[in-house]
């Protein structure tokens, strides 16, 4: 009976220290995700509590529709900014409309998803060979490095240590202490802030301990829908990107399992569901992608986690405080860390596959990476503009969108040339 006790004591002792652990890891991704999701809301006007709300329901209804199987986190999307900001002067300043217009959004990633279900994974596999998807993975993390560095340059020293306190533990330690490098390092680098007065305090203190977010509903304008749904041609290529990422990252292909389509369908209803309430449209997070990379553990309950987190901080606006309190050049350094591991994992891809860098490869690849890079690295905004009749406005397909959209063009034009040329032999 006494054996039973202690065997019964041992078992909850060990759920109990699990459970710890992956709520610690949790709290990185939540760390990971909060400063760009509530920024979205601040350069728009949306409310960031319900940003945050949005985010971790989405989360769930991504999860609900991938089977569970993509350790992947939502937050909000930057793609939308520009025709939010259009919409918002056009309709003198009533967001609503903006919601509309990301909810017929969402709902064309949704049937979207319909139709690549339709269309058929191999299909798609063939349209995105390793020497396209390496070289995408490379642009998403290097088009993020520019404002990791503009948040760090605010203070380097401190920025620096908290990226040298990450760097150290990565590759100096083992076991649960290196998944907790990423927590360890902000944490480092906020007491450093707050011990020589750069932490805002005056945030903690004006935060209320509870407050329920203002929901609000979506109306509809044609207008405003022709603005926005442009720009879903862009965050698919986005999608597209990330998905492929976070396969890459994890050892699995969830292009194929669970589907493109079932992923797609996941972001488009949670970006729906976001909308519907007052919120700014979801989409994948590199951030969290790179705390994958970082800590190797890809346990996509423990994303969950962090969106049951993030829905109870939409309520907590004391805790929501102490995050907004966390100084722009803290997370610029550990941002740093987290997108060279993404543009890593992109180098790896190439290299794992065994790529050829024949002709065609080294076309298709440098093509990716000039296009892709065009706008940070280059000076130029390196894209495709088209044109909306009603109102007049523009959406600008540039960055990873124009480039995958080239290389993609580029490999069917070459696959295309050879299939002809082995014809007339």
């Amino acid at each position: 009976m006494t054996d039973h006790i202690m065997k019964k004591t041992m078992i909850q002792d060990s759920s109990i220290l699990k459970g710890a652990k992956k709520s610690v890891l949790a709290l990185q991704h939540l760390i990971a995700m909060f400063g760009a999701t509530v920024l979205v809301p601040i350069l728009t006007g949306f409310n960031p509590s319900i940003a945050l709300f949005t985010a971790g329901v989405g989360t769930l209804i991504f999860h609900a529709c991938t089977k569970k199987k993509v350790p992947v986190f939502l937050g909000s999307s930057f793609a939308f900014i520009p025709v939010i900001l259009t919409i918002k002067e056009i309709y003198g300043g009533d967001l609503a409309y903006a919601q509309g217009g990301i909810m017929v959004a969402g709902l064309i990633y949704v049937l979207l998803s319909f139709l690549v279900k339709r269309i058929g994974v191999e299909r798609i596999k063939k349209a995105l060979p390793p020497y396209i998807v390496g070289p995408m993975i490379i642009v998403i993390g290097l088009n993020m490095l520019p404002t990791a560095f503009k948040m760090a340059k605010e203070n380097l020293i401190i920025a620096g240590i908290t990226l040298g306190v990450a760097v150290l533990i990565n590759f100096g330690t083992k076991g649960f202490i290196k998944q907790l490098g990423i927590l360890i390092a902000v944490i480092t680098g906020y007491l450093i802030s707050l011990r020589l007065g750069f932490v805002e305090t005056e945030i903690i203190r004006k935060s209320a301990t509870i407050a329920i977010p203002a929901f609000n509903l979506p109306k509809f304008d044609i207008g405003a829908i022709a603005i926005t749904v442009p720009v879903v041609l862009a965050v698919f290529m986005e999608h597209l990107g990330d998905i492929t990422t976070n396969g890459q990252v994890v050892g699995e292909n969830f292009i194929e399992d669970p589907g493109l389509n079932k992923t797609l369908l996941g972001d488009g209803l949670a970006t729906m569901f976001a909308a519907l309430v007052g919120g700014p449209a979801n989409t994948t997070y590199g951030e969290n992608t790179g705390v994958l990379a970082l800590t190797k553990n890809y346990d996509p309950s423990v994303l969950r986690l962090a969106a049951v987190f993030a829905i109870g901080l939409a309520f907590v606006s004391k805790i929501g405080g102490v995050l907004s309190s966390i100084p722009a050049f803290v997370m610029g350094g550990i941002s740093i860390m987290l997108f060279s591991m993404i543009s890593l994992i992109g180098v790896k891809t190439i290299k794992n596959e065994n790529v050829k860098f024949n002709f065609k490869n080294i076309i298709i690849m440098g093509s990716i990476l000039i296009l892709g890079l065009g706008g940070e690295y280059i000076g130029s905004k390196l894209g495709f503009t088209i044109g909306i009749l009603i109102p007049k406005t523009d959406v600008t397909i540039t960055g990873l969108s124009f480039a995958a959209l080239v290389g993609i063009s580029l490999n069917g034009v070459f696959v295309l040339a050879s299939h002809i040329m082995r014809k007339n032999k």
